[in-house]
């Protein structure tokens, strides 16, 4: 059977870092749509899709938002899995019914997070989990329906509702993507400087687990794609 092919709906500005990443960890035929510039699928004959962070906030009117917001409802509803990682987690909740707000503050850095195993997203990820996490807006209330599957003392870190799974931490980062993000955030100096001394070897393996959560997407896909007869179920 051939590889899952999956749809990347990449939401960076800057996108170098973001592709790089998902491909090295996806093992999937990802075909990359960059959504910032209106670029989106004429199709839904993908095995699944997956949307990725970015500098935006899913409330934000921008033109872009509102297209991969509608993109996104549709393909929901023609039946592809989803996976959200960060400001895809934001949006995937949006979509469905959810509520996005600012936090009042900002989580980043190397951060433990916490899952009780009842999800097959999570399967091989220890119960407290080492992650890494850049991100101002969170997930105020979940979609009708979906449940919890990952939280720190900032609030909600994972989510599924039905064949849409959700991260807000970032499993795909390497220690380059972490060390230019933090270079980049409007934060104090000293606090960039606290975060940049714990982006360590030592921190980026413990963070290693919980990329599993990438094969056991592909795992899920897989599995939805024998189930309905293969992509061409989704339409057109």
């Amino acid at each position: 059977m051939s590889r899952p092919r999956i749809a990347l709906l990449n939401a960076a500005h800057d996108g170098d870092h973001t592709r790089r990443n998902f491909r090295r960890e996806v093992d999937a035929d990802l075909v990359e749509y960059r959504t910032t510039e209106r670029d989106l699928p004429e199709t839904f004959a993908f095995d699944g899709c997956l949307v990725t962070g970015s500098r935006a906030s899913v409330y934000w009117d921008e033109p872009w938002i509102a297209d991969l917001k509608a993109w996104v409802g549709d393909a929901i509803d023609h039946g592809l899995p989803f996976l959200g990682v960060c400001y895809g987690h934001q949006l995937l909740a949006d979509v469905l019914g959810g509520t996005v707000e600012p936090m009042g503050e900002y989580e980043i850095g190397y951060r433990t997070v916490e899952q009780d195993g009842s999800s097959r997203l999570l399967d091989g990820v220890d119960p407290e989990f080492t992650a890494f996490t850049t991100h101002s807006d969170h997930v105020a209330e979940l979609p009708p329906g979906a449940e919890v599957l990952a939280t720190n003392d900032y609030g909600i870190h994972g989510f599924r509702q039905g064949d849409v799974w959700a991260v807000q931490f970032h499993p795909e980062y390497d220690l380059e993507t972490a060390a230019q993000i933090t270079r980049g955030k409007d934060l104090s100096a000293e606090r960039i400087e606290r975060v940049l001394a714990g982006i360590t070897p030592e921190n980026y393996g413990a963070a290693c687990q919980a990329k599993q959560l990438f094969d056991n997407f592909v795992d899920l896909v897989a599995e939805r794609r024998a189930e309905t007869g293969g992509r061409t179920a989704a339409g057109d």
